[in-house]
């Protein structure tokens, strides 16, 4: 389980970036609407990439271990 503090920590470094990122999609004449919209479905996609990379990893482990591969 993700560590509480350390998320806060993680949100407050990217605050900045993601509101700059936001900014300049709108100012380039984007509906802030939109722009949400669509950042919310990048990190979504981000979250199931990672998710997806954390689960193949956990399965395929034991398999590599089986065979005589080594742990990270």
């Amino acid at each position: 389980m993700p560590d509480m503090n350390q998320n806060l920590t993680c949100r407050q470094a990217l605050a900045s970036a993601f509101q700059a990122l936001s900014d300049e999609a709108v100012k380039a004449g984007w509906p802030e609407g939109d722009v949400a919209l669509a950042l919310a479905e990048l990190a979504e996609e981000r979250v199931v990439e990672m998710t997806a990379k954390v689960i193949l990893e956990g399965s395929m482990h034991p398999q590599i271990m089986a065979v005589g591969g080594h742990s990270r």
